[in-house]
């Protein structure tokens, strides 16, 4: 079994030093950064996958639940619909099966089992991250199209994606015991509880997680009202 990919759990005196120098993933992200480099959206998705996997956050989600949940939510609500506008066009298909493989995948990765794993193996940590990205982004992909559906059930679809995190998030809050074997001791060296740590993580899915949805619904309605008044115009 391999060791964690962003290194042991820090100590908070020990986190600002906690950069994730991997060569692989920075060469990864350059040449990313090279092909992306004349679009904005794109840009900025690489500039979140840094933060999740180069700045200290890595090394944070390796202690606590809470920042496994931010890094997560970096990825599928943020990175993922900014590629999805990167690599825009017409996909084959509607918004519900995306939605439903993405909502799988969210769901399967935050069983105590597979999350423990994916931890405590890099192989299985690779799996988790690109599969929650891809599948993030092929949902983001579905809404963003047009002709998938029509603009009131892309709205739906991107308010039941951030409903079934808060439904998710909400089983976590109120959980009983802490779940997750892998965050078991590193809280209370952070002042919390394994818990607390979870129950905070809960509360991200839940409630902040919903900005970056309630954005991409506005972004999402702006363009639908546009594409109406340029056919009314018509």
């Amino acid at each position: 079994m391999n060791s964690i990919y962003c290194g042991p759990p820090p100590l908070p005196v020990e986190l600002w030093a906690s950069w994730n120098l991997d060569p692989v993933l920075l060469v990864g992200l350059a040449v990313l950064t090279v092909i992306l480099r004349r679009e904005p959206a794109g840009l900025a998705a690489v500039a979140l996958m840094i933060v999740a996997f180069v700045s200290p956050l890595c090394a944070l989600s390796s202690a606590l639940f809470s920042a496994r949940v931010v890094h997560h939510v970096l990825l599928v609500a943020g990175a993922a619909p900014l590629l999805a506008l990167t690599f825009r066009g017409r996909i084959s298909g509607g918004i519900a099966l995306p939605f439903a493989v993405s909502t799988v995948i969210l769901w399967v990765w935050h069983h105590p089992a597979a999350y423990d794993l994916a931890l405590s193996n890099v192989a299985v940590y690779w799996l988790m991250q690109l599969t929650l990205l891809g599948s993030a982004v092929w949902f983001w992909r579905a809404v963003f199209a047009a002709g998938t559906a029509p603009p009131v059930a892309r709205l739906l679809f991107i308010v039941a994606s951030f409903a079934q995190m808060g439904m998710l998030g909400a089983i976590l809050t109120f959980a009983r015991s802490a779940l997750y074997a892998a965050h078991a001791v590193a809280p209370f060296d952070w002042g919390l509880t394994p818990l607390q740590d979870q129950q905070l993580g809960g509360l991200i899915m839940w409630v902040p997680a919903g900005i970056p949805y309630a954005a991409a619904a506005i972004f999402q309605a702006r363009r639908s009202w546009a594409r109406l008044a340029d056919s009314a115009a018509c």
